[in-house]
């Protein structure tokens, strides 16, 4: 239960701020002298604090309007009632922290990790008519989100019951089982986010636009969806799909067959716009060579799969697992790889013979939020594609092609 709030805002200088920023790293370092930082009930409106090491912090009934915080690490910070109109959080981390009752409304959370946040009910500050911020009030209130941009940052799992986020852009986001009975997100920007097993027992997404959302494992019975796009919609995948007269578990043992043995057994394996998902995991299946163009792969384990000159073009890769994979010569033009985990997969050219290379075309291909550390994508094409948030750390993309 949060403690009663005191009458006067604090307003600290940025040397002091600084002070305590220092002893709050010695103390999680479990230095001597080290203090956890309690910012509670503190003016930190418009200071920097970018990339400043905030976890386990107190920062109840925090005034923080227009900070900047981008970078910032907030791991499990108690930030309860909290003033965050328009800051920046933008890639901040905020995993399994308390936001009850703050005000985000008009928040920069692009590319933020709220994994396990709470923004449910609380008690939030609010200024006095006359005194302003200097004298606080208190009325319970849910997180509020309005017009806040979330866009490709991790909600999985948050606590976000009666959530007031109309307006908001949660485009890309993570929001896999998420709580939000109650939520209020009309006319909210959904486009692409992951809604999987999520928990929407009346939430209020009229007029929202959810195209290309990911809403497997949802059940829309008490959602009201009154105006909503849905365009392209993900639902769960449907019984194991045929091709060309065998169920697709098959024709992919067939396939890998055909591989195995030079050509001498199976069958190649030709199909586009199949749903993949019932196969449950290819991880370390060998298909070289398939062609699935509009595929959909949504959230499956590939770790280690030979796709090497596959057509996998316009699929669906979001959140799929590619980790070291062997992409060489794939051709993935214009395929969704958001969210998708590339760790050391190997991505350039796919040697025919001595004087003919087939390099891996990712044109116009999206890789928004990717795990692409370690990867070897030399003189891969990648002219239009979309890196936005992606973790591209060791990444090899010398002599690419960008034009």
């Amino acid at each position: 239960m949060a403690a009663a709030a005191p009458n006067l805002i604090r307003i600290l200088d940025a040397t002091l701020v600084r002070e305590m920023l220092n002893l709050h790293l010695q103390f999680l370092h479990g230095r001597p002298g080290g203090r956890r930082a309690n910012f509670s009930y503190c003016d930190l409106s418009g200071l920097n604090l970018s990339g400043a090491e905030l976890s386990d912090a107190e920062m109840t009934g925090a005034r923080l309007f227009k900070s900047n915080l981008s970078g910032a690490k907030l791991d499990r910070v108690i930030l309860y009632g909290a003033d965050l109109r328009e800051t920046d959080l933008s890639d901040a981390s905020m995993i399994r922290s308390d936001l009850r009752g703050a005000c985000l409304r008009g928040a920069n959370l692009t590319g933020a990790d709220l994994a396990g946040c709470d923004l449910r009910e609380g008690n939030i500050a609010l200024s006095d008519p006359e005194a302003g911020f200097k004298l606080l009030k208190h009325e319970m209130r849910p997180g509020e989100l309005d017009h806040a941009n979330l866009a490709g940052a991790n909600l999985a799992g948050a606590k976000m019951n009666g959530t007031l986020a109309q307006a908001t852009d949660f485009t890309d986001a993570n929001l896999s089982k998420a709580h939000l009975p109650g939520a209020r997100l009309a006319k909210a920007k959904l486009d692409g986010a992951d809604l999987s097993g999520a928990d929407l027992a009346r939430a209020d997404f009229r007029g929202a636009s959810l195209k290309r959302a990911v809403l497997a494992g949802v059940d829309r019975g008490q959602v009201d969806l009154s105006g909503a796009d849905l365009t392209g919609c993900l639902s769960a995948a449907a019984e194991m799909p045929s091709v060309e007269g065998r169920p697709l578990n098959e024709a992919v043992d067939l396939h890998e067959a055909w591989c195995n043995s030079g050509g001498a057994k199976g069958g190649l394996l030709k199909a586009g716009a199949i749903d993949f998902r019932p196969l449950g995991t290819l991880t370390r299946r060998k298909m070289p060579g398939i062609s699935a163009p509009n595929s959909v792969f949504f959230g499956m384990d590939l770790s280690g799969a030979e796709l090497q000159g596959a057509d996998l073009s316009g699929c669906d890769l979001r959140s799929v697992n590619l980790a070291k994979a062997d992409l060489r010569g794939a051709k993935l033009i214009g395929a969704d790889l958001s969210r998708s985990n590339l760790a050391e997969a190997n991505l350039g050219p796919l040697v025919l013979s001595p004087e003919r290379k087939l390099p891996t075309d990712l044109s116009r291909a999206k890789l928004t939020g990717a795990n692409l550390r370690g990867v070897s994508a030399p003189h891969a094409r990648l002219t239009g594609a979309d890196f936005s948030r992606a973790k591209m750390e060791g990444c090899d993309l010398s002599n690419t092609e960008r034009a």
